[in-house]
């Protein structure tokens, strides 16, 4: 008798986790509900969760989660469903994780097996506050439970103070990065590259721009402080680095007084705007370029702070 293996398609280990909780979940359930259980097991079950998420209109939302659905639907794993997900025979083969995750995604299956709809939002907002603060369901659906409701307003960061602040994506994911303006008070993302494309996932204009409205700060771009990518190649060391910015302050911004007197007035307007690119270190990056000469402009106020 022949012995034939089975092959399974070669996934990130999220993307595993995901297609083994919906198949433990019955192997088809509604987005909204998905997405919340999803989410709780994330959070309260794995000390590296698969997933971030950000606190959008009905909680907690992963952006990430939703292209990998994507993904998983050009590959025959999921049935191509707008309000459900739903795992076809060659995702509940490639549903393949080790007997601990296994083990762990049926137990928490099992606890959650008649927790749907309002009463799974409302625990999830219950657990989990922050992911709740511009939630359009928050007050229905705790209007019986003042001290849950308080928690969710007190999760709430204070407007930031209007200025200036810099932030790159290096090294970060769309979720981690949103939460990380939210957590910093920012109301506006000003992107200073000049083409904003990305091969991360997230960080190109239209995704990003689309992210941000989502968690309620609004995106501008200014492509005329971007840097020619012609310019950026072969820089090994900060001395390179150096040398470019130099080129940059001299050359480039002090064309750009229109670009920086707009930033001036959405600061004026009380904004509190980040600048972004790419570069996890400012002084690898001409952001910092940027936010020196507004300061140097303008002030003590626009003093940068790096995120």
């Amino acid at each position: 008798m022949k012995n034939y293996a089975i092959i399974r398609p070669m996934l990130y280990d999220r993307q595993k986790t995901l297609l083994a909780l919906l198949d433990a979940l019955g192997g088809n359930v509604g987005s909204l509900d998905f997405q919340k259980l999803l989410f709780l097991y994330c959070q309260d079950l794995q000390q590296t969760p698969s997933y971030e998420f950000v606190p959008y209109r009905y909680g907690g939302f992963s952006f990430t989660s939703y292209a990998d659905k994507r993904r998983l639907i050009e590959r025959g794993l999921l049935a191509d469903e707008e309000r459900a997900w739903k795992l076809t025979e060659a995702g509940r083969v490639a549903a393949f994780v080790t007997p601990a995750v296994r083990q762990k995604v049926e137990r928490f299956a099992q606890h959650y097996e008649r927790v749907r709809g309002d009463a799974l939002v409302a625990e999830a907002y219950r657990r989990h506050p922050y992911y709740a603060i511009r939630s359009e369901m928050a007050e229905r659906l705790l209007v019986n439970e003042p001290q849950s409701m308080a928690a969710v307003l007190a999760a709430r960061p204070q407007p930031g103070k209007p200025g200036v602040c810099t932030i790159g994506y290096e090294g970060r994911n769309l979720e981690g990065y949103l939460n990380q303006l939210i957590s910093a008070g920012v109301t506006l993302l000003c992107d200073v590259r000049r083409n904003p494309l990305s091969r991360k996932y997230g960080f190109s204009k239209g995704t990003l721009a689309k992210g941000c409205e989502g968690v309620g700060i609004r995106y501008e771009h200014l492509p005329e402080l971007g840097i020619a990518s012609e310019e950026r190649r072969e820089l090994v060391t900060q001395s390179d680095y150096d040398a470019l910015f130099a080129d940059y302050r001299r050359d480039a911004l002090p064309r750009q007084e229109k670009a920086l007197a707009r930033i001036r007035q959405w600061v004026n307007e009380g904004e509190r705007v980040a600048l972004t690119c790419f570069e996890a270190l400012p002084q690898q990056c001409h952001r910092h370029c940027v936010a020196d000469a507004l300061q140097h402009q303008f002030g003590k106020a626009f003093a940068p702070m790096h995120l």
